[in-house]
């Protein structure tokens, strides 16, 4: 763990006891120790970030941001960015190329929200005409990023032919505004911080290339890359936007792979014994219901003040762990989680316990975990 996350006990929360299980809970202090160590990494150059909302998905963290001078940002979904409008945002992209009836929806909200500069991506010439056919009827104009795929191979478009087309067709369709290139290498996550710089800059070579040249006729041309892994790549190159997310709640997966990354952990999960079936066995309320469970189960939740254990086993409701302290635990005790993945396990919840000098003190909610709010 890095040292930020080492100090004994800080975790503990005094009246754990008004709170239900399996819960979140948030540590604003360290929540504002992320917000404020990502604005230094960039110099406090906030025009540079456009932190992805899809980790925390709740309305008073982007407040707080707000608050810090943060007021860019990306999101994966309608509701996440209606959310973020919501709250006060200024720019905000939605990085999710859109289909069927989520074009309407995005129309809907840039009417809504009219002093908001909105932009989507597209990675296909299709696609941009169905985007620009739709803005049209609507006398409205889209503000695009073209999506390229630099090796991660989950969408947007490679360099060459194909990249070199679509740019000259969204030059001549009236209704799309093209805003610049994004980039995601959320691939590139080698422990080695000088490693994966290398692979990140190197994934970046031929739209490097690109960037310059259309930037020559457009000063105001911009590079959006990357995600938390690649962030302290990207923030060395005055040029790209960058758009952390995880960072913001922090989790045991980056933790232990990001190393340079003095981020600290700000959400935990709280759960308790709710059974000890034989000797040495103990059983959670800590099913795949509350903890993201994508990952093997040895890779799921980090315990803070629980020793030589192992998760046998996850249900619905249940997680099943093997523990040498078994005759000293009793049925009721609380437990303290790291998740393996933050961003995932808060979409699992309503809202979250907010932490503020080891009491909890209000109950924010995770608005945006819903695909729909209003539009």
């Amino acid at each position: 763990m890095t040292q930020g996350n080492l100090a004994s006990n800080w975790y503990l929360i005094n009246n754990v006891s008004e709170m239900d299980s399996p819960s979140i809970a948030l540590y604003k202090d360290r929540l504002l120790f992320n917000i404020q160590k990502m604005k230094t990494m960039v110099d406090n150059d906030v025009f540079r970030l456009m932190p992805h909302v899809k980790t925390n998905k709740m309305p008073k963290v982007i407040a707080e941001m707000i608050s810090a001078g943060i007021t860019k940002f990306k999101a994966s979904t309608i509701a996440e960015a209606e959310m973020a409008s919501q709250e006060g945002a200024t720019t905000l992209l939605l990085a999710h190329q859109l289909v069927g009836p989520k074009i309407g929806r995005f129309i809907t909200l840039m009417q809504q929200y009219p002093n908001i500069e909105f932009s989507t991506l597209i990675d296909n010439v299709a696609s941009a005409n169905q985007l620009n056919k739709i803005a049209l009827n609507a006398n409205l104009q889209c503000n695009i990023f073209i999506d390229i795929n630099n090796g991660m191979d989950r969408s947007g478009i490679e360099t060459g032919t194909g990249l070199d087309e679509l740019i000259l067709e969204i030059k001549i369709l009236k209704s799309l505004h093209f805003k610049g290139l994004h980039v995601y290498d959320g691939h590139l996550r080698n422990s080695d911080f000088q490693e994966r710089k290398m692979e990140v800059e190197q994934g970046l070579k031929k739209i490097n290339v690109l960037y310059d040249e259309l930037k020559k006729d457009n000063p105001n041309f911009q590079l959006i890359c990357g995600g938390t892994p690649s962030f302290t790549s990207h923030l060395l190159e005055d040029a790209r936007v960058c758009s952390p997310g995880t960072c913001l709640l922090w989790d045991w997966g980056y933790d232990d792979k990001l190393v340079e990354q003095k981020f600290k952990y700000a959400a935990l999960l709280i759960t308790r014994v709710i059974s000890k079936p034989k000797k040495g066995i103990i059983t959670l309320d800590l099913g795949h219901k509350a903890v993201s469970a994508e990952n093997p189960i040895h890779n799921r939740v980090k315990f803070l003040n629980l020793c030589d254990y192992e998760l046998l086993s996850q249900s619905e409701e249940h997680g099943v762990l093997k523990v040498k302290n078994w005759d000293e635990i009793v049925v009721g005790d609380v437990f303290y989680g790291i998740p393996y993945h933050i961003c995932p396990t808060i979409n699992l919840y309503d809202e979250v316990s907010v932490i503020e000098n080891g009491n909890k003190i209000d109950t924010w909610q995770i608005t945006a975990r819903k695909r729909k709010i209003t539009i």
